[in-house]
């Protein structure tokens, strides 16, 4: 266990040794003076995480899958990160996964000892049919976690393209993968909970994986998601404002564009800027990879 008790993630943050003790506002000023340090540490990483972005876009553009794989709180902001994508992006459920280690019951109940196990991973990982046109990224706080080493040495077995997220320097996990990114957040206020600045690393850098990713796969507009899936009342307003701001209409005609687009915003703003109907938009589209700038320049020549 020497191994463990050395990484800093685990260590006594010397600024937090009386904690217990420290009226309530005190208290939350040095949390959030602690948390303040995470965006910087995490644009150390930038470097590592755009070979990361151009390893998932590799992958996507051969129908690849983004593949997140962890335990416990890493686990959890992986399964997140994927869930997240369908609305957001109009993306299939398939196209990016979160595993977790203990599967779905670990959730919303901890089940601390599956992380111990490697060949859970693996069994996860062939059952939903793991190949080589995939990407998995392994989250593990310590970068010693069994269940995404193991993630990730199955999927180099296969040939899937590999990348590590930890919170340690010199992390076992980036020694078994293409990219490994290593966020120093250093000691936690309260020792060894790395669901707290060590969660925080991981969300943010979850959100740049897959945000660029889409960007850089035709599914925004600008800084608009016109991908989006409008399936709640607020989501079906959202759409009407990116399909009005995308293209200068106002929000009754962004809704009747909305509607001959079959709800899908990216054919209806390429409806209204190429000039065309909604068939003719979605084949403009399709030619265009998905990208609404290439779309509508193509329409112009």
């Amino acid at each position: 266990m020497d191994d463990i008790a050395a990484l800093r993630t685990e260590s006594a943050n010397p600024r937090t040794t009386a904690l217990d003790s420290m009226p309530i506002t005190e208290l939350l000023h040095v949390m959030n003076a602690e948390d303040a340090g995470v965006a910087s540490a995490v644009a150390q990483a930038i470097p590592q995480i755009a070979r990361a972005v151009e390893l998932v876009v590799a992958a996507r553009e051969r129908s690849g899958r983004l593949i997140y794989a962890g335990a416990g709180t890493s686990g959890r902001l992986g399964v997140l990160d994927a869930v997240e994508c369908p609305p957001t992006f109009g993306t299939d459920p398939g196209e990016v996964i979160g595993l977790i280690a203990g599967g779905a019951p670990a959730l919303t109940r901890s089940v601390e000892g599956a992380e111990d196990e490697p060949h859970r991973a693996a069994a996860d990982l062939a059952e939903i049919g793991l190949t080589a046109a995939d990407v998995v990224v392994a989250l593990a706080a310590s970068g010693r976690t069994p269940y995404a080493i193991g993630a990730v040495r199955y999927a180099r077995s296969v040939g899937a393209a590999t990348v590590g997220l930890c919170c340690n320097r010199r992390a076992a996990l980036s020694e078994h993968v293409d990219v490994g990114i290593e966020i120093d957040t250093g000691p936690e206020v309260l020792t060894g909970s790395t669901r707290l600045k060590a969660g925080t690393a991981q969300k943010m850098v979850c959100n740049m994986l897959s945000t660029a990713t889409m960007v850089r796969t035709g599914k925004v507009y600008g800084n608009l998601m016109v991908d989006v899936n409008p399936s709640n009342a607020k989501l079906v307003d959202r759409a009407r404002r990116i399909v009005a701001d995308a293209t200068g209409v106002d929000t009754t005609a962004a809704a009747a564009l909305l509607d001959a687009a079959g709800g899908h915003p990216k054919t209806a703003i390429v409806m209204q800027l190429a000039g065309v109907d909604a068939a003719a938009a979605r084949a403009l589209l399709e030619r265009a990879n998905g990208f609404v700038r290439t779309a509508t320049a193509a329409a112009r020549h």
